[in-house]
Parts: structure tokens; sequence; C-alpha cells
């Protein structure tokens, strides 16, 4: 039985502050990685999952150091193709009281950026793979990466491979000639048996309005006959997929969140805790951590949607607590902490 999982995406340097610092203080930055498809790779490997990370690299030490990352957790790098000057990176300023975090990027003619459609072969990529991941952010960054995408979205379908998409939309990179967000997202998502998104994103590739959440506490109740009838209104639209999650978030301050999210399976709803999360220590890669935990607890426990579901937002909860982009937390750290053991000393 295949069982690698193949991820594609821009793998970033992000470079902070400490101590709240914004960006136009201080002199010191702390360098970590990061991106969307690099973060789900390596939370799946931290769960032992077994996957292939492909991009493109510079060739040269920082290329080098960045995929030396990707192996300190055991990625298979060894498709990854090389060319152009730099790595990609981001600058985040944390959020702090009613000051909203920021992300300032510098992706324009990165490796990444001016890749070419057709520097990739998929076909032996896809060899014994069982599923692959994908994002918007990656059709967001380039035509050649778009397409590039499409390309590994035709051949992991003719070769019966599993498609799963966040729909990551992110306004600030669609700007090459000819881009259109709204209509390559929904592409995307027409060839995915998961789609996965917060619920501004699923109104992008959608069309539909999305459902205010505005819970101010755990006690918040969902509106079960209003998620119902969105879901069915997008399963017109997207008759292929056969799980479509939607994270909800509520902001209160910029160290407290309420986080739940809502799961659409075989025509049932599926609902979960909601964790009230205060303090929150770095918010960046929630989504992902809740996308790579979906995925390895499909794998795992393939007939049960809601342990799935509760699991995914067990992992998502838990990043919240973690510095950096990645979700370094174990299989059995997430199920203990949707047992409600967390907070103790493990001796």
């Amino acid at each position: 039985m295949n069982k690698k999982i193949v991820t594609f995406g821009e793998i970033l340097f992000r470079l902070s502050k400490e101590n709240h610092y914004r960006l136009t203080q201080g002199h010191v930055f702390n360098g970590d990685y990061g991106g969307s498809e690099a973060n789900v790779a390596v939370s799946l490997a931290v769960m032992n999952d077994e996957v292939e990370y492909v991009t493109r690299v510079p060739d040269n030490a920082i290329g080098r150091a960045a995929l030396m990352h990707l192996r300190e957790f055991g990625l298979d790098v060894s498709h990854v193709v090389y060319g152009g000057d730099r790595l990609g990176s981001y600058f985040f300023e944390p959020a702090a009281a009613m000051r909203n975090s920021m992300v300032v990027y510098d992706r324009a003619n990165s490796s990444f950026f001016t890749l070419k459609h057709g520097d990739i072969d998929w076909q032996p990529i896809f060899q014994n793979a069982m599923l692959f991941h994908c994002s918007g952010i990656t059709c967001a960054m380039s035509k050649d990466a778009l397409d590039t995408t499409f390309d590994a979205l035709e051949t992991a379908k003719s070769m019966g491979v599993e498609i799963t998409c966040d729909i990551n939309y992110r306004a600030n990179l669609w700007h090459y000639e000819g881009a259109n967000a709204a209509k390559t997202i929904h592409k995307l998502m027409e060839y995915s048996s998961f789609i996965f998104g917060d619920q501004n994103e699923w109104e992008v590739g959608s069309g539909l309005k999305h459902i205010p959440f505005e819970a101010q506490d755990a006690d918040y109740e969902i509106d079960e006959a209003a998620y119902l009838d969105y879901f069915h209104q997008l399963k017109r639209q997207f008759p292929n997929c056969k799980r479509m999650l939607i994270a909800l978030r509520n902001q209160l301050a910029s160290t407290h969140h309420i986080l739940t999210g809502v799961l659409f399976s075989e025509g049932k709803l599926y609902k979960t805790r909601l964790y009230d999360i205060q303090p929150v220590v770095d918010p960046m890669g929630c989504g992902d951590a809740f996308v790579a935990a979906f995925i390895h607890a499909r794998l795992k426990w393939p007939d049960d949607d809601q342990h799935c579901l509760d699991f995914a937002l067990s992992a998502s909860a838990l990043k919240n607590t973690i510095i950096g982009d990645q979700n370094l937390v174990s299989e059995a750290e997430i199920i203990a902490n949707m047992q409600g053991k967390g907070g103790r000393i493990e001796r």
C-alpha cells in the first residue's frame, strides 16, 4: 500500500524581533523557516508520516541550509530543484494589545518565484504516493508556479493519487498579469477530495457569503442549521469533494483567541469543542497545523470523522503555544490535549 504524502510550495525564511518589538525597532532579527506547505510537511513528519516536500531553492549555502532544516525532520527532499539567486523570506511583527500583527513578504524574484513551467517532472514524484497536498498560495506566486501546480494536479489525478488543498488566500500575492484569485482557487478546489480554509477563504473560493463567527467564550453554540445549508450549497459547487472543513477563529485580543472548526462529510455536519486560548504565544501556522493533523487522522482513523475533527482542532490549538511557523507536537501530545491533560508537568 502506498503511504507517501507529497506537498509542494515555497519554503521561506522567517525573520522576526523579540519582545514584541516592531520591525522598525531594535537591531537583531531571529531567523526560522516557514511557508504553508512546508509547515504541513513538517507537522506530518513529526507525527511519523512519510512525506516528500517539493520546492525550488538556490544552489548556495542558504538553499542547502533550508533543506538541512527539512531533513532534520526526516522529510524526503530528493526531487527538490535548484536555481535562482535567493531564498524567499518574510518579516513577522507579532500583535500586542490593540496593535495587529503584520507580515511583510520578500518573495519577488526568489528561487521559487522564478520557477519555470516544466522544471519539475511529477511522474517519478508520485510513484508510491497516496496523497498530494497543495495550496492557493503557490498558485498566487507566478503564472509558472500556477501552471506547475496544475500539472501536478493532472498527474496526480491520472495516477490515482488523492488530492487535498488548503484555500490559503493571500490577497497581497496575486500580482502577475492575468492573475484571478477567485477563478483559480475555485478550479483548485474542484480537484480536491478534502478542502480546508477559514470562513473568509471559503467565501473567496465559492462566492458564498460566510457565516459570522462571534464567539466570546467556549460556551458559544454555532448555528448548525445555517452551516448545514451552507455546506449543501458548497457541495453543489464541488461535487467531487468528500470532506469540507472550515476553521473558525474569533480574535478577542492579540493574545486571546476562540478557536473551533466544522466538518461536512457524506451529508453530515460535525462540530467540535471550542478552545479559549489565552495567552496566544504565536498564531502563525495554525491553519497548517489543522490541515496536517486532519490528513494524519484520516489516514489513521479513516472511519471516524468526529475523531479526525477533534484531533485536527487540538493540534491547531496547540500550535498557538509554539513559537515559529511549524507545529512541533506529537500525536500523543495532541491526543492528551483532546482529553484535557494539557498543562501538566511531564516527568
